[in-house]
């Protein structure tokens, strides 16, 4: 992996970590799940974020290459484990991709004004200009990280604006008007809290794109720790106060999961009298947004490098681009990859039953690597993260399976996602199975 630039410092690293972890809709899932979601936020944080920071910094110092969840699993249990932990992981970030870029471009239609907030339902516009978003951020990290990482700097330093917005916004109201939301901290324990939580686990998931990037991070021993601990703690605070800014602009029940942030805001500025609060937190939402998909993008295309350079991929995946350093052929994979599944899942559902599939595929899956990295950080050394984050990690892909009130057609909605998950299994299994024959 000499090829690539060493161009991350701490800085840079902690900034990335939060623009690939925050997610504006989940603040808007957990408003809808309502005001004991605050409590579920924090003990994930305890049981998951924190032990995944953890595992994810002891890794890197074990293995300082670039690949990450690759590297770790093939080196502590082999090439196939290695392959496969890569391959449903660089899948799984593929479908967060679309489901991401549905929240914000839905949201970017209150950006344009009030008359055009109706397009924040309409399939056609939030999909067409979700293809877009996704090649704008892939694009600034095509030209490599010394020009990219300003893209996910953006991401992670908007994430603080967007919660001062937000809670700022919410402090005003509650002054003037109280909450609308009677603050019941305690959740309610039904099917529903336990779907919700898988999705809590996966909205605090995300630090080990630090590992992916390990090949260009500066100092990596003295860097990796604080910036993970750091992002981390942000991540948290973030997500708890965010949530219960927008349960004091809206009542649980009128939170949509798919724009509730911008209608939340909207709320704020007629009761502020400022109207270009609504726009304003659409664009941020946006820059948010693009920076966290260039910062997913750059880490998932260095997993494909480097199964590349294990001759496992076609040699394209190999090459680093001559000028730019960065492994382009990946990228750009990728990005296709993301916008035929934005396209695919669309098929015989609604926008908001589409949003659902793609919200629970991406926890089934993308939650399976987590049990390599955690057998790995026990192995590291780290046992006590090992056995939070694997018991964790069980617990969210239970309940990804789960359909929200949402899904109005069950077996569509199951058989999507053994159908995704087998997809994902099976083509790993035979596309090894050939790299290993030739």
């Amino acid at each position: 992996m000499a090829g690539l630039k060493r161009e991350l410092g701490r800085r840079d690293l902690m900034l990335f970590a939060i623009a690939c972890i925050v997610g504006p809709r989940w603040i808007s899932v957990a408003a809808n799940a309502g005001p004991g979601s605050t409590l579920l936020w924090m003990g994930a944080a305890a049981l998951f974020a924190a032990p995944l920071a953890v595992a994810v910094a002891g890794l890197i110092r074990k293995y300082p290459g670039a690949g990450g969840l690759y590297l770790w699993a093939r080196e502590d249990f082999g090439p196939w484990h290695g392959f496969l932990c890569f391959w449903i992981y660089w899948f799984s970030i593929a479908l967060t991709l679309p489901g991401s870029a549905m929240f914000a471009m839905s949201m970017s239609a209150f950006a344009l004004g009030p008359q055009y907030a109706y397009l924040a339902d309409d399939q056609v516009y939030v999909v067409g200009v979700s293809l877009a978003s996704i090649w704008v951020a892939l694009g600034t990290n095509l030209v490599g990280m010394k020009v990219g990482k300003w893209t996910e700097n953006i991401g992670g330093i908007t994430s603080y604006i967007l919660g001062g917005l937000l809670v700022g916004a919410a402090a005003l109201v509650l002054t003037k008007r109280g909450s609308a939301t009677v603050m019941h901290m305690t959740p309610d324990w039904n099917w529903d809290t336990l779907r919700f939580f898988g999705s809590v686990a996966f909205a605090l998931s995300g630090m080990e794109v630090l590992g992916m990037m390990g090949g260009e991070i500066r100092d990596p021993g003295r860097t990796v720790r604080p910036a993970a601990i750091g992002g981390t703690l942000f991540i948290t605070v973030f997500y708890t106060a965010s949530t219960l800014a927008l349960l004091v602009l809206l009542r649980p029940e009128a939170v949509s999961e798919l724009h509730g942030l911008a209608d939340g805001t909207a709320v704020a500025a007629g009761i502020l009298s400022v109207p270009w609060l609504t726009p304003l937190m659409a664009v941020i939402v946006i820059l948010n947004s693009v920076g966290g998909w260039g910062g997913l993008g750059a880490a998932v295309s260095r997993m494909p490098y480097a199964a590349g350079v294990d001759h496992l991929l076609p040699p394209a995946f190999a090459r680093l681009h001559p000028k730019w350093a960065t492994p382009y052929v990946s990228i750009l994979v990728f990005g296709g990859v993301a916008s035929f599944l934005l396209i695919v899942i669309q098929l015989g559902d609604t926008l908001n039953a589409s949003y659902q599939t793609l919200l629970s595929l991406m926890v089934l899956v993308g939650f399976l690597p987590y049990f390599y990295l955690f057998a790995s950080a026990w192995k590291c050394g780290h046992k006590w993260a090992a056995v939070s984050g694997a018991a964790m990690t069980t617990l969210t892909v239970i309940s990804s399976a789960i359909p929200s009130a949402g899904v109005t057609n069950f077996w569509l909605f199951e058989g999507k996602l053994l159908a995704g998950a087998g997809l994902m299994i099976g083509s790993a299994w035979l596309v090894y199975r050939r790299a290993v024959r030739a």
